[in-house]
């Protein structure tokens, strides 16, 4: 027996056959040892679902769940509803962990911490150089400035995968079923219900950068589904956390500056028309937008400029990206 919480580790499953075992390997040795492991096989058309059923039987803290394919929201909710930890934690599938990431982020959970992080590194292998943990410097934040880091997507960003929650902090909140992106709609109201959250300057979560993913595919319509996360974002500052609203619209804005620089690129004819036409009614709600005189030069231009011409300024950031001149 232990007495520490249970920890339920939510793994969303599909066709990464390749990389799954090194995955689950990864959370199967953490250090922290009390945990529940819950494969979620979204209809995986290649032999990730056999895998998953075959740690199952070899590990009793893992459980395989079957589905037909419904997309990564889905599993996690799925998991979700099943987990039976006071702690959750969510890991990607193609990804991997330091073997001390949950003993580390579970040590900085004391003192009213809801909601601990790591940092992520990006890989393209499986051999990643990670840190343990030891000598990391911790930030402790309370909810209002995990949100405004978390808006200038400097720490507390949207990404699920490198955090550790208690459970009350995720309560009923579940992602959207069906989109491309979800994390977005999920990530900030978690944030939201913490009091109390640390960041860990340790790198203990690999993230596999994989060419072939949605992200890094050419932009598409789809991809708009971002605007719609920040605009419930904004609204939900609105509500709870006034402060934060000019920060949110301004964040907002520029996401609307570098969507259209990836439509420019990407879509012609009726898709540039309809990426246009939802584009201009995302500014129709934040703007017009007055600008602090703190804010820094080159963001006040962006900002004024993506204001009076959202197109010609994201034609003109793409120029100058593509004669060198900007990165």
């Amino acid at each position: 027996m232990t007495d520490l919480p249970l920890i339920s580790v939510i793994v969303p499953v599909y066709r990464v056959e390749d990389y799954l075992d090194k995955c689950i390997r990864s959370i199967a040795e953490q250090t922290y040892s009390n945990l529940e492991i819950l494969l979620v096989d979204d209809g995986s058309p290649d032999a990730s679902g056999a895998i998953c059923d075959r740690w199952a039987e070899s590990d009793c803290r893992i459980r395989a769940i079957h589905q037909k394919n419904a997309g990564a929201g889905a599993a996690r909710n799925r998991a979700l509803d099943a987990a039976e930890g006071d702690l959750i934690a969510f890991v990607d599938s193609d990804d991997y962990l330091h073997p001390n990431l949950y003993a580390h982020l579970y040590g900085l959970m004391k003192d009213g911490v809801e909601i601990a992080e790591c940092e992520i590194g990006i890989t393209e292998t499986d051999d990643l150089s990670m840190d343990d943990g030891t000598g990391a410097k911790v930030l402790i934040c309370d909810t209002e400035e995990a949100l405004r880091l978390h808006i200038k997507d400097e720490i507390f960003r949207q990404t699920p995968p490198n955090k550790l929650y208690r459970r009350a902090c995720v309560g009923d909140i579940r992602f959207p079923e069906g989109n491309l992106i979800d994390d977005e709609f999920f990530t900030y109201k978690v944030l939201g219900n913490a009091k109390k959250l640390a960041h860990s300057s340790a790198c203990m979560y690999a993230y596999r950068q994989q060419s072939g993913s949605a992200m890094h595919k050419p932009y598409s319509l789809r991809r708009l589904q971002g605007l719609d996360a920040k605009l419930q974002r904004l609204t939900y500052f609105e509500q709870r956390f006034p402060a934060l609203v000019w920060e949110a619209k301004a964040d907002l804005l520029m996401t609307c500056l570098g969507a259209m620089q990836g439509c420019l690129r990407s879509l012609k004819d009726e898709e540039m028309e309809a990426a246009r036409g939802k584009l201009m009614e995302v500014l129709k709600q934040i703007t017009p937008l007055e600008i602090p005189k703190a804010v820094s030069a080159k963001r006040r231009f962006l900002l004024k400029a993506a204001q009076k011409n959202l197109g010609q300024t994201a034609k003109l950031l793409n120029f100058l990206i593509d004669i060198h001149l900007l990165t």
